[in-house]
């Protein structure tokens, strides 16, 4: 077997295929006198002065513009006389010269053809066809199994393949072909092809916790030197978790468009560092603790200025875990009018967040303070209690208390007991309240 340089009769051309580019001319802006007459006849003032008469009976008006007239000053030559003026699109598509940029999410897609450049005949072709990257070999083509007969002397044979790109840096095209030459000696060839993968975006993230609503912001910014139109950017909850995407309120119109809730127009991330930022508000599902930090990822697919489809997804987006309380206490009602040395009720209401029965309860207020500094205290029983509290039950309840000073005061040291499991657990935070005389 030979696989000495130059001496092959086979050789390997490839193309990356993807959509085209438009082609751009700058428009070069002439007036029909320029093929007429030179520059130099405005030399001659008087010639200069009957040229307009002269030529007005030859060339009086544009096909375009009914009100033209020869400009001589060429003062108006650079003027945009209508709006496709500026384009300079000639209505041709440039197919790729080269690789080109490639990045991370697209799908690379190459057109492959395999010359036989010399004057014989080759047979028995095996191709293969494959990626080399930092951390793995994917194979694209083999017909190992299935071999090219013969490929004829200035024939080719084509195919093409595709590799959805999830890695960055240095890859390598490797095109290799196995064949018996046309004095019958068993070939090899191999070919490199390499490129770079660089990462079309950037997506900055920040978690924000706010009682018990997780806010998770998502920035992203393009580092292409094309558009980005932005189909999907969904953020997928890990279990336990509902998202909602918040945006800015939108006009009535946008509201109610038929058209609007058909066709989802695409956010747009303009080139070379532009950005668009997304709010996502996460709860966590009822009855549900979360003990893991994982909230869950990303999903981004977009498309280019001529339609490039790329998609990535983000790694998993990590918050602070939220831990529930397994049973909360909380203040339902407060009287609006409160007096002073006047017995009132405060309405309470105690949850149980788990899956098993809690109770039964005692509720006190603790005794921290001596008599005579507590402003407010509890008016009667010393001691509330409370029934065993089903697995996510719930259940109101009254604390009749009484306020010995006038003005604002604060009622504190609220404190629920588990009489079963002795367990005493924090006291409700204080509560201001304003005391008047009856």
């Amino acid at each position: 077997m030979s696989a000495t340089p130059g001496t092959h009769s086979l050789a390997f051309r490839v193309m990356r295929l993807c959509r085209p580019s438009l082609h751009v001319d700058t428009p070069l802006r002439v007036d029909p006198l320029d093929l007429i007459v030179g520059e130099d006849i405005f030399d001659d003032p008087v010639a200069a002065s009957h040229l307009p008469s002269l030529i007005h009976g030859h060339v009086t008006k544009s096909p375009a513009d009914d009100d033209y007239s020869p400009d001589l000053s060429y003062r108006s030559r650079f003027l945009l006389h209508r709006p496709s003026d500026s384009f300079g699109l000639s209505g041709l598509l440039v197919l790729p010269q080269a690789f080109g940029a490639i990045y991370l999410g697209e799908t690379f897609c190459s057109y492959i053809s395999i010359n036989n450049s010399s004057n014989f005949e080759v047979r028995d072709v095996i191709i293969k066809a494959e990626i080399q990257t930092e951390r793995q070999r994917i194979l694209l083509l083999d017909t190992s199994k299935t071999p090219v007969e013969s490929v004829r002397a200035g024939g080719r044979y084509d195919f093409i393949v595709e590799h959805d790109v999830k890695e960055l840096g240095a890859h390598t095209l490797v095109c290799t072909a196995l064949y018996n030459d046309g004095d019958g000696e068993r070939k090899y060839l191999p070919q490199f092809f390499k490129f770079i993968v660089s990462n079309p975006l950037s997506v900055r993230t920040k978690v924000r916790v706010v009682k018990e609503t997780t806010f998770l912001e998502a920035c992203i910014e393009n580092h292409t030197k094309t558009n980005l139109y932005m189909d999907q950017v969904e953020f997928e909850p890990t279990q336990h978790w509902s998202v909602k995407l918040l945006k800015a309120d939108e006009h009535q119109s946008d509201k109610n468009s038929v058209s609007r809730e058909i066709f989802k127009q695409p956010a747009l991330i303009r080139s070379g560092g532009g950005i668009h930022n997304y709010l996502y508000q996460l709860q966590l599902s009822s009855h549900n603790s979360a003990q893991s930090n994982v909230l869950g990822k990303l999903q981004i697919t977009w498309r280019t200025n001529l339609g490039e489809p790329g998609r990535l997804q983000t790694q998993q987006i990590l918050s602070t875990p939220i831990v529930r309380k397994e049973i909360e206490l909380r203040v339902a009602e407060v009287p609006s009018v409160i007096n002073l040395n006047r017995p009132f009720l405060v309405q309470l209401n105690l949850t149980n967040q788990t899956e098993r029965e809690l109770g039964p309860f005692e509720v006190w207020l603790s005794q921290n303070d001596s008599l005579d500094e507590k402003a407010v205290m509890i008016y009667g029983l010393q001691t509330v209690e409370l029934l065993k509290l089903d697995a996510f039950g719930t259940r109101d309840f009254h604390l009749n208390l009484i306020a010995t000073k006038l003005g604002v005061q604060r009622i504190t040291g609220i404190t629920l007991f588990n009489k079963t499991e002795k367990k005493t657990y924090d006291p409700l935070p204080d509560l201001e309240i304003f005391v008047e005389v009856d």
